[in-house]
């Protein structure tokens, strides 16, 4: 299982990189995983709020439907496009092409509350 060391988890298996002013979000290598072969994503449109916990899209894969849930509340800058075509870079590439979201968060406390990549390797396990 491949955890990099420098981004936040949540107990949905979703990852958030801080980057400045904007919030790069996508589902961990685990579970991608746990899902399978990756044939379709639905995410939400640039400018949609999300708030912290709450379900921003779906994953389907050959094996289950899965909802995404928002690690993080604000403001949807960006969606993947290249995931509508290629759904499965999450599978090969999660944590770089196959990032969902980008977001400019609302809440900055929040970021407190997500996992580091120790507490979140523990909590798999």
């Amino acid at each position: 299982m491949n955890t990099p060391d420098h981004l936040l988890y949540t107990e949905e298996h979703e990852w958030a990189d801080y980057k400045d002013d904007v919030v790069v979000i996508g589902i961990t290598d685990y579970a991608q995983s746990q899902l399978g072969d990756v044939i379709f994503i639905e995410l939400p449109d640039v400018g949609d709020e999300i708030n912290l916990g709450d379900a921003f899209g779906e994953i389907e894969a050959v094996k289950t439907v899965s909802e995404l849930f928002a690690p993080i509340s604000g403001t949807i800058t960006e969606v993947n496009e290249a995931l509508d075509d290629s759904p499965e870079k999450v599978n090969s590439d999660p944590f770089d092409e196959g990032w969902l979201i980008k977001v400019t968060p609302s809440n900055p406390e929040e970021k407190d509350e997500l996992m580091n990549f120790l507490s979140y390797e523990e909590f798999v396990s």
